[in-house]
């Protein structure tokens, strides 16, 4: 009679489990609640984040003004790519800028189509809307991708613009956010390090 009954170091080995959960997730067998690189530098881990939270800090003050949220709130994500992983392709001045010039494209002719397609349209105003913000982030998805500007919190911008009201001074503050978290970025990248 086979025994179904584990004791508390067996890993579940058996040839339907391999490993475990843990083993088929990736997961060590102990449980770690931070980085293991944490501990040798620790200095960087908050300098960075510092970093993000002061940026961010920054252009919230200077572009005080926008009261579309939504729209500077995908700058909180590009911050964190920016400042978490400065060496690494995602965070180029090529995917942050690019993406979201790319984004606000999207986003910003969607918006303008979403008007005549109400107004001559067969279907409720908030159902042409969702479809603007669905139409919007798959063309964002496609520009990035056919121009390598892939960046996904500029996608998020493209159903930003489609779903909620912008102006050109909107479209001013987001790039200048961008931008701003770009040079930060870039002008102090020598002394930033990867972490993740």
């Amino acid at each position: 009679m086979r025994n179904d009954r584990r004791g508390p170091n067996d890993r579940g080995t058996d040839a339907g489990n391999r490993g475990g959960l843990r083993a088929r997730f990736g997961m060590s067998p102990r449980r770690r609640w931070f980085d293991a690189r944490f501990r040798d530098h620790w200095p960087q881990f908050i300098c960075q984040s510092l970093m993000a939270m002061g940026s961010m800090l920054l252009i919230m003050l200077l572009l005080d003004r926008v009261q579309q949220t939504v729209l500077i709130a995908s700058l909180g994500a590009s911050s964190f790519i920016a400042f978490s992983m400065p060496h690494k392709p995602d965070s180029a001045p090529r995917y942050l800028v690019g993406g979201y010039l790319v984004g606000m494209l999207a986003g910003c002719l969607l918006s303008l189509a979403e008007a005549p397609l109400v107004e001559y349209g067969v279907i409720g105003p908030r159902t042409v809307e969702i479809i603007c913000a669905a139409i919007a982030l798959g063309l964002a998805f496609f520009i990035m991708v056919i121009t390598d500007t892939e960046h996904p919190p500029a996608a998020a911008l493209a159903l930003g613009f489609v779903l909620n009201e912008w102006d050109l001074f909107a479209l001013v503050v987001v790039m200048s956010g961008i931008v701003m978290i770009t040079v930060i970025k870039e002008g102090t990248k020598e002394k930033l390090i990867d972490l993740l």
